[in-house]
């Protein structure tokens, strides 16, 4: 961030001592706050501090953001990272948080690098990798961030929280305090900060599934609200992330998975509301990884095995039916990855066959729809932003695609590194790519 020196003004000389005193100092005044109230704008805007970004839909107000780079070119900074991991990068100001596994010991990391530079600031072993598994490691689940702290989820169930230097503030492992996880695959839900609470859920093959409110500043437990469903085997388990919604008549907490989808109350966990029509059937292995997401009103639910995904009408009560759909989309849905909210336009990715969508939210009709031509899968998510959409399939392969009226392919740019799952992350004018091997900084050079 760069910023100009401040401008100098001519004082008359028939002013006085006193009055130059004073306008220099009205001057230095206004400079100051002219300084400060930008970078308390910015401070959003230039953040990411959830998986899903700033606004939890995939979209940031990051700009001029980059359409190429390479070795030689847009580069800021790459540093190598101590092992694999699916978890976006969380970032607040200069920081930037990471989750890994370190291949060699098995520990499970939390660190923190510098934005500027990549140096590495402060590294902490929060847990063990107990397991194996060929779709991911217990490395996972995003971190979060306030400005204030740093929060670190893993698949073992070690959660932990430092401030910004590095200090630890709390550490709980919720394995050994409610049970062992029951999810095939491993855990892999990601944590939310929202109004100073730390949501979190649990959804597995087991009658005590849960969505869970703790106290970010002491890990304290604020309430544990069990979740009943009525799915079968696999289709109970979910690898979603709660998200909050902020609709005209009050405020939810939104969870998906085990055959439904439910609105809660943020304070207590209190179920507001569930739609359970996308599972009618009770099929038992349609366990659900894209999370909900919300935009102009709507409550978005991806259904799981690119069945069709949902737009549900705001402010439900009860358990509610078919008169709660405002229209459903099911010509290329996603199973895994989650869409992506901006203005009125939902950007929906099979990333299973490759094609993105993009959906007027208004009335569900289809804007334009294109293929990636990739051939091998998606699993991140995609990343809105600078009016470009930013895929990076499971071998590195990054496609930019032009955000507006008609599909447009802008640039394919091969990072390498594979397994790639990590979602893009956009802050100020930088993008942030996390591969198995590094994590890179790129941004326009000039």
């Amino acid at each position: 961030m760069f910023f100009k020196e401040s401008t100098q003004y001519d004082i008359a000389n028939k002013q006085s001592a006193g009055e130059v005193v004073l306008m220099n100092l009205f001057i230095r005044i206004l400079t100051i706050v002219c300084f400060i109230a930008p970078l308390t704008t910015r401070a959003s805007d230039e953040n990411w501090p959830h998986w899903r970004g700033p606004h939890y839909t995939g979209a940031a107000e990051a700009t001029g953001l980059p359409v190429e780079w390479g070795p030689e070119k847009n580069l800021r900074w790459k540093t190598v990272m101590p092992g694999e991991s699916a978890a976006t990068p969380a970032v607040w100001g200069d920081r930037v948080f990471v989750s890994s596994r370190d291949e060699r010991s098995g520990d499970l990391l939390a660190m923190c690098l510098d934005l500027k530079n990549g140096e590495e600031v402060w590294r902490k072993t929060v847990g063990v990798d107990a397991g194996a598994n060929r779709r991911q490691n217990m490395a996972s689940p995003s971190p979060v961030t306030d400005g204030k702290r740093a929060i670190f989820l893993y698949g073992s169930g070690d959660l932990a929280a430092y401030d910004l230097d590095g200090v630890e503030l709390w550490k709980r492992n919720l394995q050994r305090e409610y049970g062992r996880f029951q999810i095939q695959f491993g855990y892999a839900s990601s944590p939310t900060l929202y109004e100073d609470r730390l949501y979190l859920t649990v959804l597995q093959r087991s009658p005590d599934s849960f969505l869970m409110a703790l106290n970010p500043d002491t890990g304290e437990e604020l309430f544990k609200h069990i979740r009943p469903t009525d799915a079968k085997q696999e289709s109970m388990e979910a690898y979603t992330t709660p998200i909050p919604f902020e609709g005209a008549e009050r405020k939810e907490i939104l969870v998906m998975g085990g055959d439904c989808i439910t609105g809660h109350d943020p304070a207590t966990g209190e179920e507001l509301w569930r739609w359970a029509g996308y599972n009618p059937r009770k099929i038992g292995h349609w366990r659900i990884v894209p999370s909900a997401v919300t935009g102009g009103g709507l409550v978005f639910a991806p259904a799981p095995k690119r069945e069709p995904l949902y737009a549900l009408k705001a402010g439900l009560s009860s358990e509610t039916g078919d008169d709660a759909v405002s229209w459903k989309f099911d010509a290329a849905p996603p199973d895994v990855c989650t869409p992506a909210y901006h203005d009125g336009r939902l950007y929906v990715f099979d990333g299973d066959r490759y094609v993105m969508t993009c959906v007027d939210v208004s009335s569900g009709e289809t804007m334009w729809s294109g293929e990636l031509e990739s051939s091998v899968v998606f699993r991140a998510s995609p990343t809105l932003a600078d009016g470009k959409l930013y895929c990076v399939n499971e071998n590195g392969l990054v496609y930019v695609l032009e955000a507006g009226d008609e599909f447009k392919i802008l640039n394919r740019i091969e990072m390498g590194g594979s397994p790639v799952r990590a979602s893009i992350a956009a802050v100020g004018s930088k993008l942030l790519i996390r591969t198995a091997e590094a994590l890179y900084c790129v941004e326009q050079a000039g």
